[in-house]
């Protein structure tokens, strides 16, 4: 599917980086192919405006950020955060022409990340139950480029069959290639998935499962939430130790995505330090990565036009394009896709 065909896409909301990354200034992103510059207000909220200025089109992104408003690095051409240009220094005392703006977005703070959705969205930005959660941290891992679409990546998160292979060299078990099976409910924002999946556990991997047993159980709740974001919800039986990822495969064009990782653990940073998390995950998201980089990153949605799906395995990622197909139908528009 070609993302930045479809319309409807543009009515979500998407994580595009920490907070933190603001701090020294304005930041340019792209976004289902819209260029976009993101700053932080002296209220410490961030804004988003198409990284364009209306005067010589120079990039607002290689501005500086005064007060709330963002000034143009070539002329000084100044905009506030709904996109008026409030100051042409070269034309003090006189009025700003009326068309001097640029397209502003929706943007907001949520979880530490810089939330942005480029038309009026239809619905909100998920609910993480665990942030703010009494005995919970939060953990940024990472946010990094990768040269896949979304919907490969939203597949690949429900894909058991794939540990086995493609996790072999940490808790993969490559002579038991057989998924256990998904329990899937049906939920207002997507699908909720549940199964008990049995890992390798290798003696680095001991304080991350809380377990020194060679083999040990992962007991998952997986949510999916339209269009781009899923939940990872790990635990350990044997250690009660909550493993819990979220991820925003976040598209900035047809061919890559930003994808926002984050964790939350119900343990302290005496018991497992901060880098041990952070690294561990790295690892193991490198992996998926590398195979993901090696697929066609334009996956058909429409299973009744490509067959890909085979094996009772393959349901959770039929699930995932049939919502994904339901969705554009109901906006009147169709899939589009390479030949």
């Amino acid at each position: 599917m070609l993302v930045t065909k479809q319309p409807v896409l543009r009515r979500f909301w998407y994580a595009l980086m920490p907070m933190s990354s603001l701090e020294d200034g304005p930041k340019p992103f792209t976004l289902l192919g819209e260029n976009i510059v993101l700053w932080k207000k002296e209220d410490g909220t961030p804004a988003a405006l198409r990284d364009r200025c209306c005067h010589r089109t120079a990039k607002l992104s290689k501005g500086f950020v005064e007060g709330d408003n963002i000034v143009c690095g070539y002329h000084g051409w100044t905009y506030d955060c709904s996109g008026a240009c409030v100051k042409i220094p070269q034309n003090p005392g006189n009025a700003i022409p009326a068309g001097a703006k640029v397209p502003s977005f929706h943007c907001q703070e949520k979880y530490g990340y810089v939330w942005v959705a480029l038309e009026d969205p239809l619905r909100p930005i998920p609910d993480f139950p665990e942030d703010g959660a009494p005995g919970y941290r939060r953990i940024f891992q990472f946010y990094e480029e990768w040269k896949t679409s979304p919907v490969r990546m939203m597949e690949n998160s429900f894909d058991n069959a794939h540990f086995s292979f493609v996790h072999k060299a940490n808790f993969g078990i490559l002579d038991q290639p057989t998924p256990a099976p998904y329990t899937f409910t049906d939920t207002d924002y997507g699908f909720e998935a549940e199964t008990m999946v049995p890992i390798r556990n290798p003696q680095a991997g001991h304080q991350i499962t809380g377990t020194s047993d060679a083999i040990t159980n992962r007991h998952l709740i997986n949510r999916y939430y339209l269009p781009f974001c899923r939940r990872f919800g790990c635990m350990y039986p044997t250690s009660g130790i909550d493993h819990i990822i979220y991820n925003c495969a976040t598209p900035i064009d047809d061919d890559h995505i930003i994808l926002v990782q984050w964790l939350y653990r119900n343990d302290s940073e005496e018991a497992v330090s901060t880098q041990t998390l952070i690294d561990w995950d790295a690892a193991i998201t490198a992996e998926d990565r590398g195979i993901l980089e090696a697929t066609d990153p334009d996956a058909c949605i429409d299973t009744r036009r490509r067959i890909e799906f085979h094996m009772p395995s393959d349901k959770p990622g039929l699930m995932i394009r049939k919502q994904l197909l339901d969705l554009l139908t109901a906006h009147g528009e169709v899939e589009v896709f390479r030949t």
